[in-house]
């Protein structure tokens, strides 16, 4: 397939990752973009791109996958036998259904769910790099031809920008991109944890900051979209320039074109003066539009004019005003499925998913939810002034367990009200403090714990104990290991000893 005769809307969404590409210089994140764009383009399950050893070029691995599932065996064996078929054969593979493909022998993939599998060469210069893996459509049809030639055609344009052989090195000889600078940037913007999703998520997020291109945040409610945000906004280009959110569910409908747009005095009834709209007021800076889906279709329509030209038309004028916006948009609905569901425009989709940032939920990052509790307990003891300055261990092991539905947002709330329920005086928040609807959680948890104890011998369980009660007296002596040690009883060594046998360390 020629590029003449391709779907406009997805010759426009190669040319935009064309643009993307040679704005980034983080090669991790060309890695990330280059799968989850072909994905979501193609509408696939599973997206992986796997690259040749550039030392050795006798290895493939897979260096970065973009998946909803994770059948292991199955994915192993197709990326393993696919890829190396196309590398072998030197050609691109495709295949509508492979299970009756005669290519193939008869149950040679026998047990495998899974169909519909294309694979692309990346190559430069002639040279093979490396593949690009496609696997099954999300809706359980079948790929065919016509996306075949344009995985094909999308990887011809993208190689190019996969060539860091130095880069593509580091993943075979396995070297750790180090996080805790990166963790110190943006932890001054709010943005607070250590878990690897938080870390992968953080490297997205500074990706973004270094280019200017249009940022989708999806993300349930409470997961810190806004946030996220105007972190991005911070570190950017444009950080001496406005920061300006607007909830689009939250203005009435017949309110919201002239929120954006402004309008021309007389423009409607109690339009008495002429009004600047958020897009002129943002000029040269951001503009946060969270919740997006909830635009009307006719506002969708005004609203990609304005990213495809660059310009506006306030309501009730005849002549439009060019703006320079950066637009970060948030949705909580997945826009993929509001697509599909005709609750959105495609094209309106395709020009804001330039560089889609996907936010993990609280139970993904379950690691993360004694730092968050810690820095929300001291601002609302600081904000109440109480000296409530630290959380029993059963409190934290409550949070651990229980279920966030409303992620960040809601674990925020509660620690607002525990610290409002403590006594003005109190140094610890404990069980008693938990209000009555959790009690009988906290009461199954209890249990739970006492099986576990149960099970373990006497000696595990003293381990326990101890380890426990060194970590309390550390934290109330503010880590000093020579004043805990005198608190304990025991010497300086032997309490350094027994910190490096139960790995003991202190929080960041």
């Amino acid at each position: 397939m020629s590029f003449r005769k391709m779907n406009n809307l997805k010759l426009a969404s190669i040319i935009e990752l064309a643009n993307l590409l040679a704005k980034q210089n983080e090669f991790r994140e060309i890695l990330r973009i280059v799968p989850q764009r072909a994905g979501e383009i193609l509408k696939a399950k599973s997206t992986l791109i796997l690259m040749i050893n550039p030392r050795t070029h006798k290895t493939i691995k897979t260096v970065f996958k973009e998946t909803q599932e994770d059948n292991l065996t199955s994915y192993h064996v197709v990326r393993t036998y696919f890829s190396g078929w196309a590398i072998d054969h030197n050609s691109g593979f495709y295949s509508e259904d492979f299970q009756q493909d005669d290519r193939f022998k008869k149950e040679l993939f026998k047990g495998l769910d899974i169909k519909s599998v294309m694979c692309s060469l990346l190559r430069v210069e002639g040279i093979i790099i490396g593949t690009l893996l496609l696997i099954d459509r999300e809706d359980g049809t079948l790929f065919d031809k016509s996306d075949f030639e344009f995985l094909e055609n999308l990887s011809t344009v993208v190689s190019p920008f996969l060539r860091n052989t130095q880069k593509i090195e580091d993943y075979f000889i396995q070297q750790k991109i180090p996080g805790q600078a990166l963790l110190n940037k943006y932890k001054v913007c709010g943005l607070l944890g250590k878990s690897k999703a938080f870390q992968e998520l953080l490297r997205t997020v500074d990706a973004a900051a270094n280019s200017d291109a249009r940022v989708l945040l999806q993300g349930k409610s409470g997961t810190g979209k806004e946030l996220i945000a105007r972190a991005i906004h911070n570190y950017s280009a444009r950080n001496t320039e406005k920061f300006i959110a607007v909830d689009c569910g939250a203005i009435p409908e017949h309110l919201i074109e002239s929120e954006l747009f402004g309008h021309t005095k007389g423009a409607f009834t109690g339009a008495v003066n002429e009004r600047k709209g958020l897009f002129e007021e943002t000029n040269n800076g951001t503009l946060f539009l969270d919740e997006i889906a909830n635009l009307p279709m006719e506002l969708q329509a005004k609203l990609l004019r304005v990213l495809q030209e660059g310009e506006i038309r306030p309501l009730g004028s005849n002549t439009t005003r060019k703006v320079n916006v950066r637009v970060i948009s948030a949705s909580s609905e997945p826009l993929k499925e509001l697509v599909d569901k005709r609750r959105f425009r495609e094209d309106l989709f395709y020009r804001l998913m330039v560089f889609p940032i996907n936010i993990p939920l609280l139970e993904e990052r379950k690691e993360d939810i004694p730092i968050l509790a810690n820095h929300f307990l001291v601002k609302f003891a600081g904000e109440q002034h109480k000296k409530t300055e630290r959380f029993h261990e059963e409190i934290i092991d409550f949070m651990k367990r229980h279920e966030w539905s409303g992620n960040i947002r809601e674990l925020e709330n509660f620690i607002e009200r525990l610290v409002t329920l403590a006594p003005q005086n109190a140094k610890q928040i404990d069980s008693s403090l938990l209000p009555s609807e959790y009690q009988k959680e906290l009461k199954n948890i209890r249990i739970s714990n006492k099986q576990d104890q149960k099970t373990k011998s006497l000696a595990e369980a003293l381990s326990d104990q101890e380890k426990q009660i060194m970590k309390q007296v550390l934290t109330d002596n503010d880590w000093n290991q020579s004043a805990a040690a005198k608190v304990l009883g025991i010497h300086e060594s032997t309490l350094r000893y027994k910190m490096q046998k139960y790995k003991i360390k202190r929080s960041q």
